[in-house]
């Protein structure tokens, strides 16, 4: 069976401080967290790239497309959401969702896109929720919103990524976080630990 027509971008884009280094290259199972992401979202969409601000040199073992923030100084989720809309615009017009998710969540669930997909209808965004908590860089975008976002950054708008989504019609798709939570992600090495008991 087919994925939907959607494109999908892995979120790269941070310093991952808490982290210590680069957080995409932190190990899980032998594998770099930016792999198992990969390996996760190839099956349920038809192209996928990576928003990075690094050297894309870094990332040519993956052999996609490497997109850096497409509006100048500002770090933050919501500019690597825009360059998602317009990677996806750009380079397949005839696609009008992309969705994201972060480098840090290893244990995205298999049915991520045809859950979005088949709850779009007269939305904007939908994303992601598992137990009470909502996960917003785990969406499904509506392409057509691109400019508006990037008049938003380049307005000094909010960049605080949640209340820029609920100014447009929005929708929560609810995943069960027992046994254990499929948007659980790696922001220390603590979390890192738990991602491999998790793994066992």
């Amino acid at each position: 069976m087919s994925p939907p027509p959607v494109c999908a971008m892995v979120l790269a884009g941070g310093l991952a401080r808490r982290m210590g280094g680069e957080k995409a290259f932190a190990k899980l199972a032998g594998k770099p967290l930016i792999a198992h992401a990969i390996a996760r979202l190839t099956p349920q969409c038809q192209a996928l790239a990576i928003n990075s601000n690094d050297d894309p040199a870094w990332l040519e073992p993956f052999d996609l497309p490497v997109i850096a923030d497409t509006v100048a100084d500002f770090p933050g989720p919501l500019a690597g959401i825009l360059a998602a809309m317009d990677w996806c615009a750009t380079s397949h017009p005839e696609t009008a969702y992309v969705l994201t998710a972060p480098v840090d969540c290893p244990f995205l669930p298999d049915d991520l896109t045809a859950r979005f997909w088949d709850a779009r209808e007269g939305m904007d965004i939908i994303v992601a929720n598992s137990g009470d908590r909502l996960h917003p860089t785990v969406a499904l975008w509506r392409v057509g919103l691109r400019e508006d976002l990037r008049r938003h950054l380049t307005s000094g708008g909010t960049r605080r990524l949640v209340s820029w989504m609920e100014t447009y019609k929005n929708k929560r798709v609810d995943w069960p976080a027992e046994p254990f939570d499929p948007f659980f992600n790696v922001n220390t090495p603590d979390d890192l630990n738990d991602a491999i008991l998790r793994l066992r």
